[in-house]
C-alpha cells in the first residue's frame, strides 16, 4: 500500500506545482496587457459595426422608431405606440422586418387587452397604408395599467409581442 499512496502524493504535488505555475503566468500576462499602450487596431471600431447593448443585441434594433415600446420577435421589430385621445386610446402598431426595418403591410393583427379592472377584450387592427402601420381604437376609460398581447399572422407565420401602457 505504501507505493500506491506515494504515487498519489507525487501526482497531487505535481498537479499543485502545475496550477501554481499557470496562475503566476496568468497574472503576468494580465499585468502586461494593462500596462502596455493599446494598439490602434484594438481601440478603433471595425467599419460597418453597429452599437451593441449588454446582451449582444444591436442597439439600433431595440431603439423605438416611433417613440413606443419595442419587442423583437425573431426577424421582426414590433412597436406599440398608445396615444390618449379624449375618452379613448389610439393604438398604432408597427411591424418592421429585417436589418433594414422594412414595413410589413400584409399581416392580420389582433390584440388581447386586459384593462386595469381585469376586463379582457380582443381588438382587431387595420392597416393604414399612408402611415405604414396598423391602427385600432380602444374605447376603455379605466385609468391604470393595460396589459396588451398582440398577435400577428404574416404569411402563415405567427408572431407575438407583449406590451403595457398606462392610461
Amino acid at each position: 500500500m505504501r507505493p500506491f499512496n506515494s504515487g498519489i502524493i507525487v501526482l497531487v504535488g505535481a498537479g499543485l506545482l502545475l496550477l501554481g505555475a499557470c496562475s503566476k503566468g496568468g497574472k503576468t500576462s494580465d499585468l502586461a496587457s494593462t500596462t502596455s499602450a493599446p494598439s490602434a487596431e484594438k481601440s478603433a471600431p471595425a467599419t460597418g459595426t453597429k452599437p451593441m447593448t449588454g446582451d449582444g443585441m444591436e442597439k439600433s434594433h431595440m431603439a423605438p422608431r416611433k417613440g413606443g415600446q419595442v419587442v423583437e420577435s425573431g426577424k421582426y421589430h414590433l412597436e406599440l405606440v398608445p396615444e390618449k385621445e379624449g375618452d379613448s386610446t389610439h393604438l398604432d402598431f408597427y411591424i418592421l422586418q429585417g436589418d433594414k426595418h422594412e414595413t410589413v403591410p400584409n399581416a392580420k393583427v389582433t390584440a388581447d387587452i386586459q384593462s386595469p379592472d381585469g376586463k379582457q377584450k380582443t381588438l382587431p387592427f387595420s392597416y393604414d397604408a399612408s402611415g405604414k402601420h396598423y391602427a385600432a381604437a380602444l374605447g376603455e376609460k379605466a385609468t391604470g395599467k393595460y396589459q396588451v398581447k398582440i398577435a400577428a399572422i404574416i404569411g402563415g407565420e405567427k408572431i407575438d409581442g407583449r406590451f403595457s401602457f398606462d392610461r
